[in-house]
Formats: structure tokens, sequence, C-alpha cells
């Protein structure tokens, strides 16, 4: 265990927090098809400042994405300029300190004012997170101190999903409501989900004002946060994954997503492909958001030629599909994310030699059925002829399993990468024939 520091003031720290907004100007485009990037989107912002001291990374829960990617690539770079080691901000730090043995800093890291007065001693060079619900307050961490970082209404936006639909009725209008004032001539079928939700939770397809109720009345007694309805958007489901320096908006790539039937929508497969041709629809509407610094993952559906934003995750891609894109991309992609935040731009780029036709897949183990977690496999890396495959747990054998019908319900995660699609498919068969998960 490693202590636990806390400078203990609780001063409220107050001053001038408007963050400059982040001003975007076009300069066109070109695309590559089946390439790992594909679009260069040109923002013009004031100049960046170079990394020169501590860096400072704010996580709520703990994850693998923090754990095994971004500390890694932190200790990396401080190691490589001889700088004061990552320090971590976090609501949960003794969970953190189970896993991590670095300095780690306990805060209200929900509250931008909080993070500000924890790091006066720190004379921080740089502040990232990779949680979908502190990008706001570490933006705006990062705005009071003149270092690099998202345009804070930017990640408010994206965060908010009634802000988000607000803000681009003038470019795509999707009906949308707050769930307790849905007009009588509502669109049905309907999304009913908490506002800002992550992971599927309690998102279900109404398809009627009798069925809205009842599924209010179901979330209520689990949750008291705001809940909205959306306009359901038909169509293939899939994914952009894009990084930004503040002066480029690079395309790493894009996953084609199979969910499950409704009315739930739970994430069940994501399959690496080149992005759609409807991608510079997604561009536009993401820099209507303001989006464009740092990573972002942002969920869209295709249909009849029309691109719609599903929702915009202001943060790596998760549930593993991180590890994957950076074993497709040949390239440490996550010190690529940390160095954007320290100032630095997006280093130039080629695709490995042997990704043509190379088949790359995310798959889920799901739980099927409420108990504990009797047997499980550990997490695996291996090759199978020529395919390489990774297993990363995500549930623990002996912990209590509740089937909830969303992303909470995954056991673990397969990655493979292959050349070809037959091999890729028959690799996932055998490894789930090999092992197996059992719930009692």
């Amino acid at each position: 265990m490693v202590p636990i520091l806390s400078d203990g003031s609780g001063r409220d720290t107050r001053g001038a927090l408007l963050a400059p907004g982040m001003r975007h100007r076009h300069y066109g485009a070109f695309f590559e098809l089946g390439k790992p990037y594909l679009t260069i989107r040109k923002v013009a912002v004031g100049a960046p400042l170079s990394a020169s001291l501590s860096l400072v990374l704010v996580a709520g829960k703990v994850t693998d994405s923090v754990t095994s990617g971004f500390l890694p690539a932190a200790a990396r770079l401080s190691a490589m300029a001889g700088t004061a080691p990552v320090t971590l901000l976090t609501d949960r730090p003794a969970e953190h300190a189970e896993v991590f043995d670095g300095p780690i800093v306990a805060c209200d890291v929900t509250d931008y004012r909080e993070i500000i007065a924890r790091c006066e001693d720190l004379a921080p060079a740089a502040f990232f997170s990779n949680s979908d619900f502190l990008q706001a307050p570490t933006a705006l961490a990062a705005a009071y101190h003149g270092l690099p970082g998202k345009d804070w209404r930017a990640a408010t936006r994206a965060k908010n999903k009634a802000l988000m639909r607000r803000h681009l009725a003038g470019v795509d209008p999707v009906f949308s409501a707050a769930a307790e004032r849905v007009p009588e001539d509502a669109p049905y079928p309907l999304v009913l989900k908490p506002r800002e939700g992550v992971a599927s939770e309690d998102v279900f397809l109404v398809q009627d004002a009798a069925e809205l109720a009842i599924r209010c009345e179901e979330i209520r007694a689990r949750r008291s946060d705001p809940l909205v309805v959306e306009e359901y958007l038909p169509g293939e489901l899939h994914t952009l994954e894009t990084l930004g320096d503040g002066r480029e908006l690079r395309v790493l790539g894009s996953f084609h997503t199979t969910v499950s039937p409704p009315p739930y929508f739970i994430e069940e497969r994501l399959a690496w492909a080149p992005p759609p041709p409807e991608t510079e629809q997604v561009l536009a509407q993401l820099d209507a958001l303001g989006v464009g610094f740092g990573a972002c993952h942002t969920e869209f559906v295709v249909h009849e030629g029309r691109a719609r934003l599903i929702e915009v995750n202001y943060r790596l891609i998760g549930d593993h599909c991180d590890f994957l894109m950076a074993d497709l991309l040949g390239a440490p992609l996550f010190d690529w994310i940390l160095r954007v935040h320290m100032g630095e731009p997006l280093p130039p780029y080629e695709p490995p030699a042997n990704d043509a036709g190379r088949t790359a897949v995310a798959e889920v183990v799901l739980a099927e059925r409420p108990g504990v977690l009797t047997a499980a496999p550990d997490a695996t890396e291996l090759t199978d002829g020529s395919v390489t495959v990774s297993y990363r747990p995500q549930r623990k054998v002996g912990e209590q399993i509740a089937l909830t019908r969303t992303n909470r319900d995954y056991l673990g995660t397969i990655r493979a990468i292959g050349p070809s699609e037959d091999k890729v498919e028959a690799t996932l068969k055998r490894f789930r024939a090999a092992y197996s998960w059992t719930i009692q």
C-alpha cells in the first residue's frame, strides 16, 4: 500500500475560470480508405505549453485503461523527460492504491475547485482524465492553470445528452425531451436513457406512453438523476475514434458495433472497419460541438446516406477496445494522448506494413444469469496460428453478478487480430470452447 496524500485545507479556491473557446478553422480534409486514420482537420488555437513538471491524472473508479494504459504511459514519459512522476487525483484513493504505487492525492474530483486547491503545491504541467464524468472539471482545472486542455463547454455538451441535442438542433435535429415532459405527439418509439448515463445502463426502447411510464417507474426505483427520451435513430451502428492536438484532428479508425435486440442496447461486439463514407458528416457535428482536443469516442448510426450521432464520449474508447486499437495502430496510443495534453503535436504516423486486409474484433463475454461467478479464465495472451488473442477479465471469480441487461454484464473481453475474417472467427470460437465462465 502507498500513502494517501491530502492537504486537508478544504479551502475554496475561486477566481476567473472562463476558459477560452476553441475556435475551429477548416483547411480541408483527405481520405485514404483502409488506413488507420483518414482525416486531418486543422484547428486554430493558442500555442501549447511544453511538458516540464508533473502530469496530474484525474480519475474516479479503477479501470484497466488508467491502470494498464495511461499510468504506465505517464511513467514512461516522466522517465524520458526526467520530470516528477505522475500524480493521481481521485475520490477512491484506497482502490487505486491497490494497483498503483505512485503518489495519490485524495480529492473530490467532481469539483473543479477541489482539483485546483489540491494541486496548489504540485506545480502541474498538464491535467488529464479518461473518465466520462470528469472531463469538464479537469478541463476547468487545466484552463485555470493556463495549460492545454479541452474546452470545458464542449466537454459539458458531450456529457449532457439534452445539451448535446439542443446544441446540434441546427445541424441535425433529433427529437429530445425530459422524460417527465414528453408531448402526446412524440414520435414513438423513443429511447429512454439517463441524461448523463454510461454503459447502456437504464437505456430502453419504449413503444408508447404507457411503456414509458412503466420504465420510468422501474428506473426511479434505482436512481434519481434526470432522464431523457430521444427519437429512435435506425441504421448501422459505428464508432469514430479521433485524437486532436489543438491544430489537427486525426481519425484513428472506426468500429462497426453489434448490439443486442431491443428493448436493450448492450454492445456485444466491435469489429474494426474503415470509417464509412459518411464520416465527414460526423466530423462536422463534432466540430459544431467544439470537440477537437484529446481523444474522443463517438457513436453514430448510418441510415440512407445520413450519419446521426448517438452519443459523444469525450475520452478514449473503453472496454479494452483501446488496447485493441493500440495493437492495430502499432503505436504508443496512450503516450500519444498524454503528449497532446502536455502540449505536444501529434507525431507523424505510417500504418504497419501488414495493415491491409487485417481483421480485428473485440467480443464480450456476457453474463446470462445472476449469481456468483465461480469459474472464469485469468488474463490471457496467446497466438493461434496467424491470429493473436488477448483476454482481459472484467469481473473476478467470487464476485456477485447482478444481471442488468447493460454493458455492466460484461464478464470479460476477447480481442483477436488476424489476417482474415474467417481465421479470426474460427479462433474466437476455439477460445470460447477452451474456457468456461460459470455463474451459480
